[in-house]
């Protein structure tokens, strides 16, 4: 995980562990963000900006190191990306990666040309020099290159510090400036060295102490709520899944019953997940839930539609109908909680500004329950505590404040929930027939200790009949697809080769035990070109 779970000191502030910061310049790469979780998992904190930042607002910001990432471009295109020349005037180490080892190259002298040969994939690097950055590395070792262009030419004091039969300058430095480049990729995980070389940076060159901890973060969060809401209420849209459910309970530790929970039960959850979520929250531990039962009203807006875009939109602009009616009968709110998470942040500018105090304030709810946009005359100021971690520090950040193993680990699940599980037109029938058959699913799963080994395990019903035989009765009922998945960040996803017994016992108890299935089959596409969900 990338939150630890160690002791801090007491007076430790979040501003304080913000001073051991790493700051990520992003050049456009795919993989900007999993540096700076692969920066988070050395316990020091971490920020993705852009490559347009300038060379003040580093320094007010005071980082421990500088990372610049790759990129799609070739420096010496006409609009390539560059950063602020200052920069290098700053003191603070450097490392640059693919893309930002380039620019380093180029900016201060030296030359990057088209590669004879370009490399991609898993290559062999031999280290020349085994210290600072290649320090406990192991030599030779397999890092994963992308890149069609190549430093022909170093700037003066830069030195090779490894190379591959194909580039011979694929890790460089210059020692006295602080300043490292390296051709490959350190953070994905087929760089069999590249954790190694990432805490040599960190913790050797820029010389940070593991300070971004889960106790720390627990702490701070809780004084900088209370301070920002005071004596207001504050109202959370709860969904169930790990980052409202903690979000709800780092809430409630903060400002007690100052919180309102509203639970929109829109008929699309799985099997007892709605009556489980209430007594949690409600029962167990006493967090305020106000149960909004709307499930015909949702139902009724998607009769007879098919089209799954359709689906989303309907079920989303219910959602803000019935969001907006509860509000102003449970109200007045001053505030809106939302669960939004870092890369909600990097990739989102969903937010609004009020003219008045400067505060954000919210005229959407968070893009991942598709719900679309609140209306701008509902205009709430945002309480976002967990808008610096990622989805795992979220896991993490859960378990240790007392939230259940059984929503930590909880699955990703969809916005509109079933009703996008149901390929074509979604009926009450046809609700029932998936929810039984999903709960089977997650049963045999948990019942075999492998829940967490997926990342997503569900049903799917279509819109079709197939023939089948039943004792000495001829059938006519829907098939079920089994969607098992493999992933890491639900980016990219494989089906997962499960036992054979594991299928079987699970078509068995769902043509037994569910009325109008009598046919399973197993969906073996992985992502891309699937999709995980059909819809």
């Amino acid at each position: 995980m990338t939150l630890q779970t160690v002791q801090a000191s007491p007076k430790t502030t979040l501003g304080e562990l913000n001073r051991q910061m790493i700051v990520i310049l992003d050049f456009g790469s795919q993989y900007s963000e999993l540096i700076a979780r692969r920066i988070r998992e050395t316990k020091v904190y971490s920020e993705v900006l852009s490559y347009r930042t300038s060379a003040e607002k580093l320094r007010l910001l005071n980082p421990q190191g500088i990372i610049f990432s790759g990129g799609p471009n070739s420096v010496y295109d006409a609009n390539a990306p560059q950063c602020d020349p200052e920069i290098w005037q700053l003191g603070i180490p450097i490392l640059g990666v693919c893309y930002g080892m380039q620019l380093m190259v180029q900016q201060l002298g030296g030359e990057v040309a088209r590669a004879q040969r370009g490399e991609y994939g898993k290559a062999l690097l031999s280290i020349d020099d085994p210290t600072d950055l290649l320090t406990n590395v192991e030599d030779p070792t397999t890092m994963w290159m992308s890149h069609g262009d190549s430093c022909i030419k170093l700037p003066s004091g830069f030195e090779i510090l490894a190379h591959t039969s194909n580039t011979p300058g694929a890790a460089i430095a210059h020692h006295g400036q602080k300043l490292y480049g390296v051709q490959f990729h350190p953070e994905v995980v087929h760089s069999i060295g590249g954790i190694a070389l990432i805490r040599n940076f960190v913790y050797h060159i820029c010389e940070c102490q593991p300070t971004w901890t889960t106790e720390a973060f627990v702490e701070e969060a809780i004084r900088e709520i209370r301070a920002k809401v005071g004596d207001k209420r504050v109202l959370l849209a709860l969904s169930g899944g790990v980052d409202s459910s903690t979000l709800g309970f780092l809430l409630h530790k903060a400002i007690g019953d100052q919180l309102t929970c509203m639970f929109i039960d829109q008929g699309f959850m799985r099997k007892y997940e709605p009556e489980n979520l209430v007594q949690l929250f409600g029962e167990k531990f006493h967090i305020k839930v106000e149960h909004v039962m709307a499930r015909d009203r949702f139902l009724k807006q998607i009769e007879g539609v098919t089209d799954p875009e359709v689906k989303r939109k309907r079920i989303g602009h219910e959602f803000i109908k019935v969001f907006e009616e509860e509000s102003k009968r449970l109200g007045p709110f001053d505030y809106l909680a939302q669960g939004t998470l870092y890369p909600d942040v990097i990739e989102s500018a969903d937010t609004n500004v009020d003219p008045q105090t400067g505060e954000r304030v919210a005229v959407k709810i968070k893009s991942h329950h598709n719900v679309g946009g609140l209306p701008k005359d509902l205009r709430f100021k945002l309480v976002e505590p967990l808008r610096k971690l990622f989805k795992d520090e979220v896991r993490q950040l859960g378990r240790s404040i007392g939230l259940p193993e059984e929503i930590v680990q909880r699955h990703p699940f969809p916005g509109p929930g079933l009703a996008i599980r149901i390929i074509g037109e979604v009926t009450a029938e046809r609700l029932k027939i998936l929810r039984n058959a999903d709960y089977i699913v997650r049963q045999e799963i948990k019942k075999r200790g492998i829940y967490n080994d997926f990342w997503q395990a569900f049903a799917v019903l279509l819109p079709i009949r197939s023939v089948g035989v039943m004792g000495d009765q001829r059938t006519y009922a829907h098939p079920i697809v089994l969607r098992l998945i493999s992933s890491e960040d639900g980016m990219t996803a494989d089906w997962s080769r499960v036992p054979y017994d594991l299928l079987e016992a699970i078509s068995n108890r769902i043509v037994n035990e569910v009325k109008g299935v009598n046919r399973v089959a197993y969906d073996i596409t992985s992502k891309p070109p699937g999709t995980i969900e059909w819809e």
